[in-house]
């Protein structure tokens, strides 16, 4: 393979291609790191307090794996207020004293950790992380509370805010381990957050919490009262005593989490096999050179997966039959996996009819959703590799049920108990997006390669359709564009779509947890397998399947 070059795909250039996509990827992450800026980053070491990265990084064992999610939230939003990079706040999958947790830092460089409708739909999405795989959240508070110009879009609909109080009382309820530091701000019905956790430590000097601040406290009631007497630490742990812990410093909270998360009971696991992981014959860097960063390139997927799964082999499931998906038994990082993944070549059947890759046949939905059926019987977590373009259409297909098989596999994914995990390394569109677990159809994980395209359909099919529109609306009016001016709307039209089939858009809106490497991609999966071995599987069942 990586001597091959032919139909205009020469392997070197592609490497060099994907490396720039990667590079580009890890910049724009580093300047989201910053957060606020080097200014703010520096009033808050002034004041004694580690920025949220930091602290998560003091926190979570450092010879141990940890992945970030929801880096390249709020990407490109909000920029009339400035932005809000992360989110304004910093989610990561990490290991304390070896137990895998999850944690939840406010930026408080970002609008003083103000929330925005990203940051509550983040926080919602880390909480949904540790309710799925019953893993144990760590919430790190410094925030000023709900970002007041864009209050209607974060305080009262079912999933923004007041959701996020929701879990805290479901999980506890659930026996999903909750630990709060007050390191900072803490304010308005922000407060209950680290108060509905099980456990709640509260840093001396510059944590403070209360309902109302000093200010609202004077202008509702008349009172005047400063923040330390009106809810800092002495406060709020010998006299209140809503707070569990009073410690002196960020570093002292920090190891004191460190030291409740060691004695925590382990948990009932799913039982998901695991055996001595065996590296795959192809390195992780030959992804590079067989994964093609055009889309019209045709590609053995086989091939991808020999740089991923365990000794580069797998037991394939009905190989001559549903060509266009490949479905397999392997291993991940010494993990039982069924891979079901979207081929893109073109194929031809039994009957010798040809097939156009990274398209869904009747033939391949219906072996596709026997075998998430098959895994469901056997307990065995699912991979999904998107390179999807939709459904075939057409006379020939609908006359040979093409709705009924997809429906089966949209069924039987929608229904699947055993744990999903989604990496989008192509596109992703329309329907196909569905019946390979997108979003909708709660993978425990979702990730994306820079490679990536999230949209209804591609970019040329829906800009010829929406330019079609456009013009027969001008036509209407009477308005009858030449050639020229039809072309300049085509263009348009395409250029924003294909912004916003970008998986940095979708990441943006937490459309999937986050764009990695493509060479981690192992690494990640096996990171999501062991998360989701926390929880027990339960009873699978499909309902009514049309045969």
């Amino acid at each position: 393979m990586s001597n091959r070059k032919q139909g205009g795909w020469n392997p070197d250039r592609n490497e060099d291609e994907m490396r720039l996509l990667i590079s580009q990827r890890n910049r724009l992450a580093e300047q989201i790191e910053q957060g606020g800026g080097s200014k703010r980053i520096a009033k808050l070491h002034e004041a004694g307090k580690m920025t949220a990265r930091e602290r998560i990084d003091y926190l979570l064992d450092a010879d141990a794996p940890q992945l970030e999610l929801g880096t390249f939230a709020g990407y490109e939003m909000y920029e009339e207020y400035g932005g809000c990079p992360a989110g304004g706040v910093v989610v990561k999958l990490g290991y304390i004293a070896g137990r895998l947790v999850i944690v939840v830092a406010n930026d408080a460089t970002v609008k003083a950790g103000a929330w925005f409708p990203i940051t509550a739909k983040k926080n919602l999405r880390a909480q949904e992380i540790a309710m799925e795989n019953h893993i144990p959240i760590i919430y790190l508070v410094d925030s000023a509370g709900v970002f007041l110009p864009l209050q209607d879009e974060v305080f009262p609909d079912k999933e923004h805010f007041g959701r996020i109080f929701r879990n805290n009382a479901v999980m506890s309820a659930r026996g999903i381990p909750q630990i709060a530091a007050i390191m900072g701000s803490c304010v308005a019905g922000g407060a209950y957050l680290p108060i509905m956790s099980d456990e709640s430590l509260i840093v001396e000097g510059t944590g403070s919490i209360f309902l109302a601040g000093p200010h609202l406290v004077r202008a509702a009631i008349g009172e005047v009262v400063d923040k330390e007497t009106l809810g800092g630490a002495y406060t709020q742990t010998a006299i209140s005593g809503i707070v569990d812990y009073r410690v002196k410093s960020d570093r002292e909270a920090l190891d004191l989490i460190k030291k409740l998360v060691s004695q925590l009971g382990h948990p009932t696991l799913a039982g998901i096999d695991r055996i001595e992981p065996r590296p795959p014959r192809v390195g992780a860097d030959e992804i590079l050179r067989r994964f093609p960063v055009s889309r019209i390139i045709p590609y053995s997927m086989a091939e991808v997966l020999e740089c991923i799964v365990d000794d580069s082999e797998w037991i394939p499931y009905k190989a001559d039959y549903g060509k266009t998906i490949l479905c397999a038994f392997a291993r991940i990082d010494g993990w039982a996996v069924g891979i079901v993944a979207n081929d893109r070549r073109v194929v031809k059947t039994a009957k010798g009819k040809l097939q156009v890759g990274g398209v869904i046949y009747s033939d391949s939905a219906d072996k596709a959703a026997r075998f998430v059926l098959l895994c469901n019987q056997k307990r065995i977590p699912l991979v999904f590799f998107h390179d999807v373009t939709g459904f075939m259409v057409g006379k020939d297909s609908e006359h040979g049920g093409i709705i009924k098989d997809g429906a089966k596999l949209v069924n039987a994914v929608a229904n699947s108990t055993v744990p999903k995990i989604s990496i989008v390394v192509g596109s992703s569109y329309g329907a196909g997006n569905y019946a390979m677990c997108g979003r909708a159809y709660d993978p425990r994980l979702m990730l994306a390669w820079p490679t990536a395209r999230i949209a209804v359909m591609g970019g040329e099919q829906a800009a010829k359709v929406l330019t079609q529109i456009q013009i027969q609306n001008l036509q209407k009016q009477g308005i009858q564009p030449d050639e020229r001016q039809q072309q300049q709307i085509f263009e348009d039209i395409a250029q924003r779509y294909e912004k916003q089939t970008s998986p940095y858009y979708a990441a943006a809106r937490l459309w999937v947890d986050e764009i990695i490497d493509p060479r981690l991609t192992r690494q990640c999966i096996s990171m999501a397998i062991e998360m989701a071995n926390h929880r027990p599987i339960e009873r699978f069942s499909t309902g009514v399947l049309q045969t």
